[in-house]
């Protein structure tokens, strides 16, 4: 028998070993390779086919309240909002910020109001705007050759040509730059607001459906570029005004005041639907992204501020006993105290608070067969906005890098998105952090309130008493949260001229128009 040498075996036994282990190393990885071949084509299929730049409509309403339309409950009518929300993906879970201006700055530049400064609603007697160094969502979209409007309210700054609409991006601007302004007379603050382009417009009618008559006109004129178009509704704001007829056909509703706030809904609604026919007539519709949000909570009847702190003269300076008290001050404060007439059910409180009733709003986006249907309980904010239609525009993710908002673009596809930055807001009632489930709500004065948003969505069931740690972990966090330089006031400031001439919203016009007093 033939012996054969132990090192020839083991030598043949090391090559067989070896070729096992590269057919095993072929055989994983064609498994990997298949798996991830799959993975992509999966990936490709869940995406859209984007068209090459779409168009973008961005429509606000202005004190919504979450329970203020038909497609979270409401008995209110809003059948054009119903229909574009069960078309695209409702956000049940979207926050605002507590008050107008802020919402408005965050949208337009991607950025907590906490960096940007606009922590407050823009006075009458403002001569500030959002900082002028900050670059502006229709910027973006005119660099990529966008016709870019702007119909309705502004609100960042009136003040200086440089701090208006048509100065920030926007080609063309109609509608209001202050705060709310009556819907028959347009004043705010004494003074007529309602212009085009800078020139006082002396236009008979009520304000929303002027509104919706200019952004038809211009969606008629833009056939040969893609559009980027804001309708910027004052409705609901408060005056509560609306038709005689949309009142009556509320009659249902025994509280006059949420009798006219739900007219003022429905006519809001009825604009809407008149801009779409005109989309739907020129082929347009299809390939338009619709977004849609309230600007904060509802305004909502509450108890009467004690008016001890506006006992100050227009230098800052205590009044003595005697001296007449400014008695205006106090009128606007209680009627805004008394007259809203919205509905933040199921969440607590309303416009100006950090609770969920002040940030939680009515929002959702659309773009016909494109986006998948359904309702995401994911967190998306007013600074996501502006990054996600980056994103869907291609225009480029990059541009989004330092912003306080993620694009959240997959989730509008029926992905998983990518974790959402914490968010941070400030009210007149303390300041919030949110960083889910948990969210901390830090008073000017007094203790912390910490929730499970997951668990008590309500904010029924503080824990800051079983979760020390959370909260002191979260308030740390809020303080080191990046902050600019305050631009509309902190919170406790008082302001002498806003005391002795607060912006009345309607009434008596006793100044010259607000475009006629801008400066250079």
């Amino acid at each position: 028998m033939k012996v054969i040498p132990i090192d020839f075996l083991l030598e043949r036994a090391y090559c067989l070993s070896r070729l096992c282990r590269a057919r095993e190393r072929v055989k994983y990885w064609v498994i990997i390779l298949s798996f991830a071949v799959s993975a992509v084509l999966t990936g490709l299929l869940a995406m859209p086919v984007l068209a090459e730049n779409p168009n973008i409509l961005i429509i606000t309403a202005d004190d919504l309240g979450y329970n203020d339309v038909g497609y979270n409950g409401s008995v209110i009518r809003t059948p054009t909002l119903d229909g574009l929300a069960n078309q695209g993906v409702v956000l049940s879970h979207f926050y605002a910020h507590p008050y107008c201006s802020p919402t408005r700055s965050a949208l337009m530049t991607g950025n907590s109001p906490l960096r940007t400064g606009v922590l407050r609603p823009f006075g009458k007697n403002s001569k500030k705007s959002l900082p002028l160094e900050l670059k502006t969502l229709p910027e973006y979209f005119r660099e990529k050759d966008y016709q870019t409007y702007l119909v309705g309210k502004w609100h960042l700054g009136h003040a200086r040509r440089s701090y208006l609409p048509t100065a920030r991006g926007f080609g063309h601007f109609y509608g209001h730059v202050t705060g709310g302004i009556g819907f028959w007379d347009k004043v705010h603050g004494g003074g007529f607001d309602w212009q085009r382009n800078g020139s006082t417009m002396r236009e008979g009618g009520y304000a929303t459906h002027l509104i919706a008559k200019e952004a038809t006109v211009l969606l008629s004129e833009s056939r040969d570029r893609p559009f980027l178009m804001f309708v910027n509704f004052n409705a609901p704001h408060l005056p509560n005004e609306a038709p005689a007829d949309t009142i009556a056909s509320y009659s249902n509703i025994e509280d006059l005041r949420r009798r006219t706030h739900a007219a003022m809904v429905t006519e809001l609604d009825l604009a809407l639907q008149k801009i779409l026919q005109v989309l739907r007539a020129q082929g347009s519709l299809e390939n338009t992204i619709i977004w849609f949000m309230s600007d904060n909570g509802g305004l909502i009847p509450g108890p009467v501020p004690d008016f001890r702190f506006a006992t100050i003269d227009r230098k800052g300076k205590p009044l003595a006993e005697d001296n007449p008290k400014p008695q205006m001050f106090i009128d606007f404060v209680t009627l805004n105290a008394t007259e809203g007439g919205s509905d933040n059910t199921p969440y607590q409180r309303g416009k100006g608070s950090v609770w969920e009733g002040g940030i939680r709003v009515p929002s959702f986006v659309t773009w016909a067969d494109r986006i998948k249907p359904g309702r995401r309980e994911d967190l998306v904010t007013v600074e996501d906005v502006l990054p996600t239609l980056l994103q869907l525009a291609g225009i480029g993710a990059r541009f989004s890098e330092g912003m306080d908002g993620t694009d959240r673009s997959a989730l509008l596809f029926g992905g998983d998105p990518a974790s959402r930055k914490p968010y941070a807001t400030s009210g007149n009632d303390g300041e919030a952090y949110v960083s889910m489930p948990w969210k901390l709500i830090k008073p000017y004065n007094g203790k912390a309130f910490l929730f499970n948003l997951a668990m008590d969505p309500n904010e029924r069931l503080d824990v800051a008493a079983q979760e020390p740690n959370k909260v002191l972990k979260l308030a740390a966090l809020l303080e080191a949260f990046p902050r600019g330089q305050p631009v509309t006031g902190v919170p406790g400031d008082v302001d002498p001229d806003f005391i002795w001439d607060p912006d009345f919203f309607g009434g008596h016009e006793d100044r010259m128009p607000w475009a006629d007093i801008v400066t250079d």
